[in-house]
């Protein structure tokens, strides 16, 4: 009984001290690993500050080992990784945050969006559509409806993007009236691409209804109709955009004057635009008068003098072109050098423009293939801008 006192004694002493000594070895092996996880991030945000980001990317995944159950350094890592172009390893990143159960309802959300990132800019858009939509109801809705309507634009799916479109409107954003009445007429073109014209011109009569004030769905009604044989009313529909005074109205100016030479209204016409002119000078117009004009048979009209008023309103290569295009200047052997010379020059010249990124076609377009845009070219060409 004494013995087993006395290893009783003894023990109590040397267990306490074993105790005690291993709290020390955990907490110091705490207090490490608290400076090592901070000294590997803050590591890789001076690197990150520096634009170093390979270097970047190992102190940051380094502070993650340490401490694989920090958010932060996991969305820090996920956003390198996509701004990089890895985007498989951004996508591996988000989905093991949303594999962890104990991540937080706003956490969740965060990282399913930027899982969505991640497919965009990988180009897998059926992946980006299915994650965009686990965020309706959540704080980055909205964002991710606008992400969705870029991707229906994208990929030309325009009940979709217009469906879309139309949620926003009702959540409270901007008005989509135009951008709809652009679907509709993307829409009304696939379908007189596939034979079904009538059908093409009830999607523009209904973008007009909802987008009076555009010009696209008048534009591209007058076309349809003159395309259809129906001049008069195709007359009648571009004219609208002169008498209204549209900046685009330059753009209908060559189907008008088919109109009008087809419906036998080139008086008429001739005095709209004209008109028109004569409070907005443009190069296109005036080749309009110029045709018609010469349709019209005039005796006194002097249609190369017209290229010259012109000139006196704006200095302009195209219009000195079609002025030398008649000129006598001594036989052919000196004009037409000289005519193809301008001509070089001034082609560039008869492009449009895109405002927001610059790209340059010969043809105008209501949505740059560049950037995306839509309405972002102006309706008049290069020289005029």
């Amino acid at each position: 009984m004494e013995l087993d006192l006395i290893w009783i004694l003894l023990g109590l002493p040397a267990a306490f001290g074993l105790g005690w000594l291993a709290s020390r070895l955990d907490l110091r092996q705490l207090r490490i690993d608290n400076r090592q996880a901070p000294r590997a991030y803050f590591k890789g945000l001076n690197f990150l500050l520096n634009e170093q980001q390979d270097k970047a990317i190992d102190a940051f995944i380094e502070a993650v080992q340490n401490d694989p159950d920090t958010s932060e350094l996991h969305f820090a890592l996920g956003n390198l990784f996509r701004r990089r172009g890895e985007y498989e390893r951004a996508v591996r990143v988000h989905e093991h945050l949303l594999s962890r159960g104990d991540l937080s309802s706003a956490d969740r959300q965060r990282a399913q969006n930027a899982l969505a990132k991640d497919y965009v800019k990988a180009g897998l858009l059926d992946r980006a559509e299915d994650a965009l939509k686990k965020l309706e109801g959540t704080s980055f809705e909205g964002q991710a409806r606008l992400a969705r309507l870029a991707i229906y634009e994208r990929s030309r799916e325009w009940p979709q993007a217009r469906a879309v479109a139309e949620q926003l409107e009702r959540s409270g954003e901007v008005s989509f009236s135009v951008r709809k009445a652009h679907y509709l007429c993307e829409q009304a073109r696939e379908l007189n691409a596939q034979g079904d014209a009538t059908r093409a011109a009830q999607m523009l009569q209904k973008a007009i209804t909802e987008a009076p004030d555009a010009p696209r769905p008048q534009l591209l009604l007058g076309q349809l109709q003159l395309n259809m044989g129906q001049a008069a009313q195709a007359c009648e529909s571009l004219s609208q955009l002169f008498v209204a005074g549209s900046v685009a109205a330059p753009l209908a100016a060559a189907s008008l004057v088919r109109a009008a030479m087809a419906a036998q209204q080139i008086p008429k016409t001739l005095a709209l635009l004209q008109s028109h002119y004569a409070l907005n000078p443009c190069i296109d117009v005036m080749d309009a008068i110029v045709s018609l004009e010469k349709a019209n048979a005039t005796p006194d009209a002097d249609t190369r003098g017209r290229y010259i008023e012109h000139l006196q309103q704006q200095a302009s290569l195209l219009a000195a072109s079609r002025w030398l295009a008649g000129a006598d200047l001594g036989g052919d052997e000196t004009r037409l050098p000289v005519q193809k010379a301008l001509e070089l020059a001034a082609r560039p010249l008869a492009r449009y423009r895109c405002a927001a990124c610059g790209f340059e076609a010969k043809e105008h377009f209501w949505h740059c293939p560049g950037c995306q845009a839509w309405d972002s070219y102006p309706p008049r060409r290069v020289e005029e801008l």
